[in-house]
This record gives C-alpha cells, structure tokens and sequence, in this order.
C-alpha cells in the first residue's frame, strides 16, 4: 500500500489523483498531511501541488462531467469525512474509464454515497442561511459565529454577500478557527490566531454597539408576542430548527 501525501487543498488532492495514474499505483490511498497513516510499515509519499498536474486532471473531468459534475467533488471535501479523498479517487476511476458523466448512475455505490453527501451538505448550507444571526461591533460591522457540521463558508458566502450588500459583515466558524469577510466590495478569508502556549482555539473578541441589546431585545419581544401557545408543536419546531442551532439563535 502506498500513502500519496498532499496538503489538505481540493487543488492538491486533484494534484494527487494525477500522480496515482502517472505512477500507475493500483493500491494506494490519500491522506492530508498531518494525518496520522494506520499502517507503519507503508510507503508514503508527498505530493506537492502542480498547477499543470490539476489543469490536466480537471480538464479530463469536466470533458465528461460538465463544469457542475467536476464541481461536486469539490463540495465532498467540504464534508471533511475521512474516507472522502478515496471515494473521489474511485469516482474518478470510474469516470475515466466509462468516458461519460457517471454520476447519475445511482445504483453505482459511489455515486449514492456521493449524493447523499452532497444532499447533507445542501441541508447544512440552507440552515446556515436560515439560522445564522448578527450583532453589530462598535466598529459597524455585523458579526455571527457558528458551528456546522461541515465546512459550508465557501458554500454560504455568496448568499450573504447578495443578502447583506450594503453592510460590512463578519461569519466566523468557530470549529475550523477560520472565516468569511464582506467589506462592502469583497468576500476574503481571514483566521485568527490561535493560543498555541495553552492549546487554546481561537476567541473572537468583539466590542457591542450600544444599540446592540435594545435591538435584541426588540426582536425576543417580537418573537414571543407573535408565538401562539396553543399551537405550540414542540417536535415539528425541533423537526426544523434543531437544538443545536439554539445557542446562535437570539430569539432562544
């Protein structure tokens, strides 16, 4: 078995796929760097980015995947599973070989898991657009943390960009320690730093408006005057607005 090592970019393990067929490997599998390998006696070997080796490899996909099919296999990285990087690599197997977009092939156990992940991600993207919520910093700009369970900022910047167009606004993902930017022209990615003497992730230190309350206040008061009790639906309320989300939510 031999571990091809890239780094972690959607750019570098398109970079390896190529590697895979130029060094004809049969049993190989791809890791991230930092990744621990479970098979100490393997040979593993680093992979660096090639922007010639990903024109290559994309180019070829989308010939037979339209620029949407080549498209999905990005988002599955978003999903962060730890077999993703070799269902991908399957995936292209197969497209390769049939020369023809394989993805609608649902009886193909690939291309179902695929799907499905690609299914979980949209339900994740579309609670971010729903569920994520604003405080105004003393600096004018509109701050939100969240957590989801898979890395949906690339997926969700685009809606808040248009939603939110004339307002400078931060989305921080407090689990992957990094975010989105909006400076009224601009979607940029920003990290902060984190504690590394105490192992610490990072905090999000933001002054509040002074106006920031009164508007919470506001919004929990409209929020409890237009509940009806008597039509209260505990499971279908949780059906669509989990708890897990509750913490970000100002109304809860």
């Amino acid at each position: 078995m031999v571990y091809l090592i890239y780094d972690g970019s959607f750019e570098g393990l398109i970079s390896a796929v190529f590697d895979v067929y130029d060094q004809k490997l049969s049993q190989v599998k791809l890791c991230k760097k930092n990744q621990e390998i479970p098979d100490l006696f393997a040979r593993s070997v680093e992979v660096d980015f090639s922007d010639q080796k990903f024109k290559r490899v994309s180019e070829k996909l989308i010939e037979y995947l339209g620029k949407s099919g080549f498209n999905s296999f990005w988002k599955a990285t978003l999903s962060e599973l730890p077999d993703v990087d070799d269902l991908i690599l399957r995936l292209v197997k197969y497209t390769l070989q049939e020369k023809k977009n394989v993805l609608k092939n649902y009886g193909h156990l690939d291309v179902l898991k695929l799907q499905q992940i690609l299914k979980s991600l949209n339900r994740e993207r579309h609670r971010m657009n729903a569920f994520v919520r604003f405080e105004l910093g003393k600096d004018q700009i509109f701050y939100a943390t969240i957590e989801p369970d898979f890395d949906v900022l690339p997926l969700i910047s685009n809606h808040f960009k248009n939603r939110y167009a004339d307002q400078k606004w931060l989305i921080f993902d407090l689990k992957r320690n990094y975010g989105i930017y909006y400076d009224l022209n601009t979607v940029s990615t920003l990290e902060i730093a984190k504690d590394n003497a105490h192992n610490q992730p990072a905090v999000l230190e933001v002054e509040w408006d002074s106006a920031e309350m009164e508007y919470q206040k506001l919004w929990k008061n409209y929020f409890k005057s237009t509940n009806i009790k008597s039509r209260k639906n505990t499971k279908l309320h949780l059906q669509h607005v989990p708890k897990r989300y509750w913490r970000y939510l100002t109304e809860k």
